[in-house]
């Protein structure tokens, strides 16, 4: 059903192949690029980025999970897709029919698949999996002394084969800390090539080692045992710095917008919103917004944070409401019902990025984008 509430954001099919390409170029000739569009390409449209990416290249992307799979399946049948978070028990048969590849990390992961593909008719080292490596994360992936379990299970005459082997970066902009991880994901790699697996790519890395060409360790250690790397991209594809700092190689491809619905002013000492935390110092006009905290607009802006109208600032009075936030226009004398107004995005040379609301609540611009709600509708524009 088509939404005739006045929220709505807008995804720029220009800046995403912009983004992506600067990635590609970034990462240089060697190296894969995976393109991470899970969690609904975080909060951008899942469907519609992968049709974008696709245009542009991209063969490889990871997603969360098996449902994710399925919905990036029907838009891209010929794509690589890489199951990030590894799979739950019900969900291996259902990663073949997709033509899924999961990561994969402890002896529960080989069983389900095994079983699966047995049952599917695979033959002996035609399903590809990628082992995981916990080299410092603490999160997902195996520590070194469960490798030789699992290299013993991984190395026989099975359905599955190690076609990549992978870990993840906890601080990529910390060269003494990553180099820590690269010297345990250099150990686990040794481990593997003796035990006689060939693995066809080192995956590590995240959007920061392609801006930051931190990758290089990882490109260094593939090449050493003969593999290729690969480098997965996934908040920089959207248009921001994993740390917060502004690249201008990059553009936000996200610009969530509102109308104004009703104005009306209110007297010096008047209060407004929830808990009357806001107090009138004097006749102050208020715009009323549909966008509140069940759309992702945080609560935490409350008396904080700002919108643009007719491209100046208009600061956000009271708590943010479930459906609905109020802003102050009294210094805005055009601001008049059915106003375009911009949440996150530009206005009349102003910006709001989701890097300031993350500022703003203490969060990261991952969360913010993330956060915009299902019931908000995402328009694909040029």
């Amino acid at each position: 059903m088509t939404s005739t509430r006045p929220i709505w954001a807008e995804i720029s099919r220009e800046k995403l192949a912009r983004n992506y390409c600067r990635l590609r170029a970034l990462a240089g000739p060697g190296p894969e690029l995976l393109s991470v569009i899970k969690a609904n390409a975080y909060g951008h449209g899942l469907e519609a980025c992968a049709r974008v990416l696709a245009a542009e290249g991209a063969q490889w992307f990871g997603v969360t999970c098996v449902e994710e799979a399925a919905a990036l399946r029907t838009v891209c049948p010929g794509a690589r897709i890489l199951a990030l978070s590894g799979l739950w028990p019900g969900e291996a048969d259902r990663a073949i029919e997709q033509r899924l590849t999961p990561s994969v990390w402890t002896v529960t992961h080989l069983d389900l698949l095994e079983e699966a593909a047995r049952r599917a008719g695979i033959g002996a080292g035609e399903m590809p999996v990628h082992l995981e490596i916990d080299t410092g994360m603490s999160r997902q992936g195996a520590q070194l002394e469960e490798l030789p379990q699992l290299l013993a299970r991984l190395g026989t005459a099975g359905p599955l084969r190690i076609e990549a082997v992978m870990t993840h970066f906890h601080s990529p902009q910390d060269p003494a800390m990553a180099e820590r991880q690269i010297q345990v994901f250099t150990q686990a790699v040794e481990q593997i090539v003796k035990a006689g697996l060939r693995p066809e790519f080192l995956s590590a890395g995240s959007s920061a080692d392609v801006l930051e060409q931190a990758g290089a360790a990882v490109t260094n250690l593939a090449r050493r045992y003969g593999a290729r790397p690969m480098l997965r991209t996934g908040l920089a594809l959207y248009g921001y710095a994993p740390d917060g700092s502004a690249n201008i190689s990059l553009q936000p491809v996200l610009a969530w917008k509102t109308r104004i619905t009703s104005l009306r002013w209110i007297e010096a000492g008047t209060t407004a919103g929830y808990g009357a935390t806001f107090k009138a110092n004097r006749r102050t006009r208020l715009a009323l917004l549909p966008a509140g905290y069940a759309d992702g607009f945080s609560r935490l802006l409350s008396n904080r944070g700002w919108v643009l109208v007719r491209g100046q600032r208009a600061p956000i009075v009271g708590r943010v409401s479930m459906d609905q936030t109020m802003v102050d226009v009294t210094e805005i004398a055009e601001a008049a019902a059915g106003d375009e107004v911009a949440l996150i995005g530009e206005q009349g040379g102003d910006r709001i990025t989701a890097q300031r609301i993350a500022e703003l609540t203490g969060s990261i611009a991952y969360e913010v984008l993330c956060a915009i709600a299902p019931r908000v509708p995402r328009v694909m524009v040029e």
